[in-house]
């Protein structure tokens, strides 16, 4: 008997994969080599450190420069640039897959709206991604290098080291740094924010939207729905973090209130770039206030685009939860983007995935807050969500967790780095049509 192809059951690849590379991770941080001082790391604290790497999300227990030795460095380096190329390639590969599985009418529909977006052919696929991946990261080391190099006394070894280590973090949104303090010591430093930030945005924007923009930027009219909602989602939400940090950072002592007009206008542009999937960090979030707490949290769970390194429920998901809010509110019978209506199915996809994000972060934040004792609700919240939505983002709470608390974080971040992209691709698979309607009913709402 033969055996069944993977791609049988396309939604069971996505976490066996990640899980293979989690467990492949554990077992090389805990290894003596990885620590900088004698002996083994613990297995929660390895355990913790590969699921965040692997899933590109930045959240840390032990102090990474500090606590991991070169080859443990190295290590993080590895794990994120394959977590953020499988990431990339898989939910691009399952896109393509699903488009495949349609019926005729619904591809060539399909086809026509993404422009030949994804192409056929996988390994032509699988080369594009890698080729925008390493230009960026190499673009990004180059501006770094040097400005470590002439700007920071640093030797050429260690300027090249941490121009690559950070360049790799940038683009793959996972949010690790070698410095005790993030970037906070560069938070005036154009040379070395700027190129961090644009890193990010690239990564968290999705190969399939990189790709049409590089092909179609002249023409935006041309653009895919999907395209069209990732780019103008990605401005706006990020117009909103800007404008979050400006207003209620402004005259906080803590976060940007000592700093010039120019150093506050970089850290807060800096700061809405991470806020959805970066992780890095130029000013003190635990310092931050309230109302900024609460908005970086509605946005990290809202997240990057799809297929991308960035995590969270995705810009189209949210967008498109808002097309339907906005048709329901006007009496529409369709939802309708640029003259496309938007079938019902993809509907459905988007409501089941905010709805079962919301539930996961509402189970999370209650396990959190019942398995710590001093941890004050928004903050517990903050940490459940930069779980979930593999940000990496933190107040300063997460290496003083206890060890359960901790587990409860590593699950939210591997459910919710594999979660969305499953979800939506069984979902897709398994759309049937049946040959008759069971009579309708009208339960009230509201």
């Amino acid at each position: 008997m033969r055996g069944r192809s993977p791609w049988r059951y396309p939604a069971r690849i996505v976490p066996l994969a990640f899980l293979g590379a989690i467990a492949l991770g554990t077992a090389l941080m805990m290894l003596p080599a990885a620590r900088a001082e004698p002996g083994h790391a613990p297995f929660v604290t390895a355990l913790f450190t590969a699921t965040s790497t692997v899933c590109v999300t930045g959240l840390t227990v032990v102090d990474t420069p500090t606590y991991w030795s070169g080859f443990g460095e190295v290590l993080i380096t590895v794990l994120s640039q394959i977590g953020g190329f499988g990431i990339m390639t898989l939910a691009t590969l399952l896109s393509l897959l699903v488009s495949r599985r349609l019926g005729l009418r619904s591809r060539l529909m399909a086809q026509a709206e993404s422009s030949g977006l994804l192409g056929g052919n996988v390994g032509g696929v699988l080369i594009r991604v890698a080729i925008v991946m390493f230009a960026t990261e190499a673009v990004i080391s180059v501006v770094l290098t040097l400005r470590f190099w002439l700007a920071y006394d640093y030797s050429f070894g260690r300027a090249v080291w941490e121009a690559v280590f950070h360049a790799v973090q940038a683009f793959n949104n996972a949010g690790f740094a070698l410095y005790p303090d993030s970037l906070v010591r560069f938070v005036d430093d154009w040379w070395i924010c700027m190129p961090i930030s644009l890193g990010v945005l690239a990564g968290s924007i999705g190969f399939p939207v990189l790709f049409e923009l590089a092909r179609e930027w002249r023409t935006p009219g041309f653009w895919s729905t999907h395209t069209r909602l990732t780019v103008w989602g990605t401005l706006l939400l990020g117009s909103v973090g800007f404008l979050v940090f400006l207003i209620f950072e402004w005259g906080n002592p803590q976060t940007l209130g000592s700093l010039s007009t120019p150093t506050k206008v970089l850290a807060a542009f800096m700061q809405s770039m991470m806020t959805r999937s970066g992780g890095l960090n130029s000013i003190s979030l635990g310092d931050m206030s309230n109302e900024t707490i609460a908005v970086t949290s509605g946005l990290m769970f809202i997240g990057g685009g799809s297929a991308s390194t960035a995590g969270g429920i995705k810009v189209t998901t949210f967008l498109l939860l808002a097309y339907v809010i906005w048709a329901e509110i006007r009496g529409e019978p369709d939802v309708v983007i640029r003259k496309r209506r938007i079938a019902e199915e993809t509907q459905r996809q988007a409501v089941t995935v905010a709805l079962l994000g919301v539930a996961l972060v509402s189970a999370g934040t209650l396990g959190l807050v019942g398995l710590t004792d001093d941890v004050p609700f928004d903050r517990a919240l903050f940490e459940v969500i930069s779980a979930f939505a593999t940000v990496g983002l933190s107040t300063g709470i997460t290496a003083d967790l206890p060890p359960s608390a901790q587990v409860m974080l590593v699950v939210l971040m591997y459910v919710g780095r594999i979660g969305t992209i499953a979800v939506g691709t069984a979902i897709a698979l398994n759309t049937r049509r049946r040959l008759y309607r069971y009579p309708e009913e009208r339960p009230l709402v509201g």
